[in-house]
């Protein structure tokens, strides 16, 4: 029997590994030990075999609610993710694993490889209407690369998208994965007509490094991006600093921030509205989006999510509110689970990348909806 994580995006530690009944493990925190929840790492055993692992630190991570009714993920060829039996309990998480092949990964959510993101750039260069921008370095001297699409007619709208600020939160990167192969699809009608009208400004991984290291919510110095874009830094925050300057010269129309939520099992939206200038036109806009979205994708819901903030209460550290704010502009968090979606349960699957995928080929659709009235 083995145990590692000395990967890509790998996070455990081995504790104890001697009775395969009571595998002994522990999440490493985020740089600044603030932060913990993401765990992924490779076990080797027996055909047949049933292993119990326990996540001894379960109980003082970041988020205890995302533990309840929680399955972790895995699979054997790192393509298909299925659940596996889980249970929290007493500070400490159960994961039960009945290998079918010797080797099997077990993980937060479904992984999106620092590898896999590279392989996302190459492949999208290819099209005509893309190119892409170094925006700068991170801290680990990783790139922080933007993908521009379109043919930058300045009376075109301008459509932000960011995904990993917190890099954990990796269905976000899987959504922008089926929103970019949509939207340069030349046999998709609504994407040919989407970029007729905009241009589009997609960051797929924010966090690059956070990514690499295995971290749940923070950069390489131990920085919560989605708390940094009132007054971003080169020491701190460089990733925040590098995009909102390209924001600076492009202008932003429609800015799409996307994330995973712990806790709350359902897709759903964060909006402006406690921002100081929230305004009838920018409610009437996010109206229309949230009614696109929820024709588009069912898995889409507006039942359950965040307190709205009151008027002027928002906090303006947040890429949604500054962002909004700065540019008086539709702008919206889109939150995923990394359960699942209590109205549409998958009990094999959960929340998986492929929901995150179509959600995002859905999203095309509600910005189609609202592109001609963004100015």
């Amino acid at each position: 029997m083995r145990i590692t994580a000395n990967f890509d995006a790998g996070n455990i530690d081995v504790l104890n590994i001697e009775d395969k009944n009571n595998i002994q493990l522990a999440i490493r925190p985020d740089v600044g030990e603030e932060f913990f929840q993401w765990f992924n790492f490779r076990l080797s055993g027996e055909v047949g075999g049933k292993y119990v692992l326990n996540i001894m630190n379960a109980g003082e991570a970041s988020y205890l609610e995302g533990w309840e009714n929680y399955q972790a993920v895995a699979s054997y060829d790192r393509q298909h993710w299925f659940r596996l039996p889980t249970s929290y309990q007493d500070g400490k998480l159960t994961i039960v694993a009945e290998l079918a092949c010797e080797t099997i990964q077990i993980a937060y959510f479904a992984p999106y490889s620092y590898e896999r993101h590279q392989d996302l750039l190459a492949a999208v260069q290819t099209h005509p209407l893309v190119t892409l921008e170094h925006l700068g370095d991170t801290l680990d001297k990783r790139d922080l690369t933007l993908v521009k699409i379109g043919d930058g007619d300045t009376n075109k709208r301008n459509i932000w998208i960011t995904a990993r600020q917190h890099p954990g939160e990796t269905m976000a990167e899987w959504l922008v994965e089926g929103l970019l192969y949509s939207l340069l699809d030349s046999d998709n009608a609504n994407s040919r007509l989407l970029l007729d009208k905009a241009n589009f400004y997609i960051v797929p991984n924010m966090n690059p490094d956070g990514s690499v290291r295995g971290h749940l919510r923070t950069n390489a110095a131990g920085t919560n991006l989605n708390r940094e874009w009132a007054s971003p830094s080169l020491d701190k925050s460089p990733e925040v600093f590098y995009v909102i300057k390209k924001m600076e010269e492009t202008g932003v129309d429609l800015f799409y921030d996307v994330h995973g939520d712990e806790a709350l099992p359902y897709a759903f939206l964060a909006g402006s509205q406690g921002t100081p200038s929230y305004n009838e036109r920018l409610a009437h806009l996010r109206d229309r989006f949230s009614d696109a979205l929820k024709l588009a994708n069912a898995d889409f819901q507006t039942e359950v999510g965040y307190e709205i903030d009151a008027p002027g209460e928002a906090n303006m550290t947040l890429a949604t509110h500054w962002v909004a704010e700065r540019f008086d502009c539709l702008a919206n968090t889109l939150e995923m689970p990394f359960k699942d979606n209590d109205n549409l349960p998958d009990t094999e699957m959960g929340w998986s990348p492929e929901r995150s995928i179509q959600l995002g080929e859905a999203s095309l659709i509600a910005m189609l909806a609202v592109v001609d009235d963004l100015r």
